[in-house]
C-alpha cells in the first residue's frame, strides 16, 4: 500500500510542477493549439481557445513514469517485464501523438499528417506491441470479464493478439475523442485509473483467486501513478485550461487504460469502466452512420462528439464537464461493483468448499 501511495503522491506533485514548466515553455515559443473553424465543421465556439499551449500529455506521462519508478526503491516491489512492455507501448503511442501535435502546431491546422492514416498506423503498431506482450511475458491469454476464469475463453495466440490490439487501439481513439473540453479526458481517466488500481491491489492481496495475474502490485503502482499524474495535470487543465494534453497525452492515457484491462484480465469490464469514452466515441460513429445513410443530408446530433451537442444545446462548458465527470464516476462505480461482487462470490464459494 505504501508503494501505491508513494506513486500517486509523487506523480501528483511532479505533474503540477512539470505542467507549469511546459506552460511557460510553450508560451515562450508563441504557438499553441489550433482549433477547427466552421469551414471544417469544427467547434467554432471554441475559437477563443486557439493558441492555448498544448502537448501537456508530456508532463502527465513523465510524472506517471517518475511516480511508478521511485517506489521500486522499496524492498518487495520489483520491475516486471509485463509493465516494462506496457511502458514501451505507452511511449510509442504517445510518440505518434507527439508527432501529430507537433505538425498541427507547426502548420497551425488541427489536422496532422496522420489525420486519415493514423488509425491504420496505430493499429499496426499496437498489434506488434501485443505480440511482444504475449511472447515475452506470462500474461493470461484468455478473454475475461472480472478475472481470467470468468468467462476464461481460451483462444489461440493470434486471436488474442488481434482482440487485445483492438481493445487498446479502440481505447486510445476513444480517449482522444473525449479530449475536447477542458479537463474532461484527464478527469474521466483519473476515475478509470483509480478503478484499475483497486482491481490490481485486490488481486495482489488475494493471489489465490487471481493467480493468473502477473505481478499485480506493479500494475497497481502503475495505475496509481497514472491517476496521480492526471490529477496533477487537472490543476492547470481545469476550465479555463491553461494547457491542453494534446494527442501525446490522449494516446498515452488511452494505451495505459487499455493495457491495464488486458493485464488485469478485465477485458469486458473495460467498456464499463471507460463508459464515458465509449459514449463519446459511439456518438461519433452514430453521427457518421446517420449522415452517410441519409445521403449526407441529416445528422442526429448538433455536433459530435456528444459533448459539443450539449454545448450547442445551451449547456455551459463547465456544466457539461462536471456532468460528464459524474457519468464517468457512475460507470467506474458500476465496473468496480461488478468486480467486487464476483470477488465476494468467489470468497463465499471457497468458504463453502472448506466447510
Amino acid at each position: 500500500m505504501i508503494a501505491i501511495l508513494m506513486a500517486s503522491g509523487i506523480s501528483i506533485v511532479s505533474s503540477i510542477i512539470c505542467t507549469r514548466v511546459l506552460i511557460g515553455f510553450f508560451k515562450r515559443l508563441g504557438k499553441g493549439q489550433p482549433i477547427l473553424g466552421a469551414e471544417d465543421r469544427g467547434p467554432s465556439h471554441h475559437m477563443h481557445k486557439q493558441g492555448t499551449p498544448t502537448m501537456g500529455g508530456i508532463a502527465i506521462l513523465f510524472s506517471a513514469w517518475l511516480g511508478w519508478l521511485i517506489p521500486h526503491a522499496r524492498e518487495g516491489l520489483v520491475f516486471s517485464d509485463q509493465v516494462l512492455i506496457m511502458w514501451l507501448a505507452i511511449v510509442v503511442l504517445a510518440g505518434i501523438g507527439f508527432l501529430d501535435d507537433y505538425l498541427k502546431v507547426r502548420r497551425q491546422h488541427n489536422r496532422g499528417i496522420f489525420w486519415k492514416k493514423k488509425g491504420w498506423i496505430t493499429f499496426g503498431i499496437v498489434v506488434s506491441l501485443m505480440w511482444l506482450l504475449a511472447s515475452r511475458t506470462g500474461v493470461s491469454q484468455t478473454i475475461s470479464f472480472t478475472r481470467a476464469e470468468v468467462p476464461g475463453w481460451d483462444v489461440s495466440t493470434p486471436v488474442w493478439i488481434i482482440w487485445t490490439a483492438l481493445m487498446v487501439w479502440a481505447t486510445t481513439n476513444a480517449v482522444n475523442v473525449t479530449d475536447g473540453l477542458d479537463g474532461l479526458a484527464a478527469g474521466s481517466a483519473l476515475f478509470g485509473f483509480g478503478a484499475f488500481g483497486l482491481i490490481a491491489y485486490f488481486a495482489f492481496r488475494n493471489s489465490e483467486i487471481y493467480s493468473s495475474m502477473v505481478n499485480p502490485l506493479d500494475l497497481a503502482v502503475l495505475a496509481a501513478a497514472m491517476a496521480g499524474a492526471c490529477a496533477g495535470f487537472l490543476w492547470w487543465n481545469a476550465a479555463p485550461a491553461r494547457i491542453m494534453m494534446g494527442d501525446v497525452g490522449a494516446l498515452g492515457i488511452g494505451a495505459a487504460l487499455g493495457l491495464l484491462a488486458v493485464t488485469t484480465n478485465t477485458h469486458f469490464l473495460l467498456p464499463i469502466i471507460c463508459g464515458i469514452n465509449v459514449m463519446e466515441a459511439g456518438s461519433v460513429a452514430v453521427q457518421m452512420g446517420v449522415f452517410k445513410a441519409s445521403g449526407r443530408k441529416k445528422r442526429l446530433f448538433k455536433m459530435s462528439p456528444i459533448h459539443h451537442h450539449f454545448e450547442l444545446s445551451g449547456w455551459p462548458e463547465t456544466t457539461v464537464i462536471i456532468r460528464f465527470w459524474l457519468l464517468a464516476a457512475l460507470c467506474v462505480a458500476a465496473g468496480v461493483a461488478l468486480f467486487v461482487a464476483d470477488f465476494t462470490n468467489e470468497i463465499r464459494l471457497i468458504g463453502d468448499a472448506v466447510l
